[in-house]
């Protein structure tokens, strides 16, 4: 029972309840695009991510510096049942439009990165 309280209970905030809808629309999101599309700040966002994950309703996972938050690739039961209903609950809801900070996000991190790995594939210079 203590593990559904826990998810009730993150649920109860608007700001995660948003979050949630962002990774049900657009898929794993970090802490800077959080925080970039819904306009608060980095501790905030991260604090809600955080909250989000210890209730189980988020996993995060590692990708080089960057902390991709995502849904849970096999939820138990219970919190199978409550993220069907989420989902269908928060479909039609007006979320903040996410699409082009997405992108251009993402796109300056795959810049970043096909830099860095240029770098790397250069000799050594003498």
């Amino acid at each position: 029972m203590d593990s559904l309280a826990q998810t009730f209970k993150a649920l109860s905030d608007e700001t995660r309840l948003t979050i949630l809808g962002l990774v049900f629309r657009h898929g794993p999101l970090c802490v800077c695009e959080v925080e970039r599309v819904m306009g608060i700040t980095q501790s905030k966002a991260s604090r809600h991510l955080r909250y989000l994950r210890d209730a189980g309703l988020l996993v995060d996972e590692r990708d080089g510096l960057i902390v991709n938050y995502r849904l849970p690739r096999t939820p138990g039961p219970d919190l199978a049942a409550v993220l069907v209903v989420l989902r269908a609950l928060l479909a039609d809801r007006p979320l903040p439009e996410a699409t082009p900070v997405l992108v251009q996000i993402r796109a300056g991190r795959e810049a970043g990165k096909a830099a860095s790995e240029a770098l790397e594939d250069q000799p050594a210079a003498v």
